[in-house]
């Protein structure tokens, strides 16, 4: 955890982008694949929690940014055992998603 608050508007975008394709395939698999829906909303509500974090420069962005990353993986690990597009997209946003979490909270250390 760092002292001082930071800027984080480049990693805020990009978490932005995964909760809004986490939120339409969460949308798309009600009733067909619950479990891939459940991680979508898991990881959406994380997602936002963490944009909100680094959009006011909270000390706590990169614990935060840690738990996103963890929980990107497994939806995307979930989205991707799925061939239609939504599943695809998701799975894609997730990774990047996770990608520049990891990458904020290594820099932040």
């Amino acid at each position: 955890m760092s002292e001082h608050p930071h800027n984080y508007p480049s990693y805020c975008d990009t978490v932005v982008q995964c909760a809004t394709e986490c939120e339409k395939c969460a949308e798309f698999c009600i009733g067909e694949m619950p479990e891939c829906r459940r991680l979508c909303r898991d990881c959406a509500n994380i997602c936002w929690t963490c944009a909100s974090f680094m959009s006011r420069g909270s000390c706590f962005a990169e614990v935060i940014g840690k738990v996103c990353a963890d929980i990107c993986e497994a939806c995307a690990s979930e989205c991707e055992k799925h061939q239609n597009e939504h599943c695809q997209k998701c799975a894609e946003a997730c990774r990047g998603c996770a990608a520049e979490c990891r990458d904020m909270a290594s820099a932040a250390a």
